[in-house]
């Protein structure tokens, strides 16, 4: 188990190094009215989730731990917006279309709302 953790923590801080990098490079070249540098991460990530997903699932064969290590380690560093995305394409796939379109609403709306309130609320403190 404090094997596990320990790549879990390697990897994630490989993937918040890669976001960070990516993101700054990214942000460096363009405008900064719009959150471009989060968009490019938030896309690559969740191209590089479902390529690594299909390529898992269809060419390597990978334990359980060593998928956790990649997709909860270096990707839910890099984006936790490609689990969310890989997490709903998989509903889709599996036409179970109330459950993606429900995630896809919850995740969004209450996830700003609650960006809200944690902003009200921060205010008070």
């Amino acid at each position: 188990m404090h094997i596990k953790l320990l790549y879990l923590a390697l990897a994630g801080g490989l993937g918040t190094l890669t976001r960070y990098g990516l993101s700054g490079l990214v942000s460096r070249w363009s405008s900064a009215t719009f959150p471009w540098g989060t968009l490019v991460v938030n896309l690559v990530g969740c191209f590089v989730a479902g390529a690594l997903w299909s390529v898992f699932e269809d060419r390597i064969h990978l334990s359980g731990e060593l998928r956790t290590v990649v997709f909860v380690g270096f990707m839910g560093a890099f984006t936790t917006f490609s689990s969310f995305i890989l997490e709903t394409g998989h509903l889709a796939r599996d036409a179970e279309w109330a459950w993606a379109a429900g995630n896809v609403l919850l995740q969004n709306g209450v996830g700003l709302a609650a960006l809200f309130l944690g902003m009200a609320v921060g205010r008070l403190v």
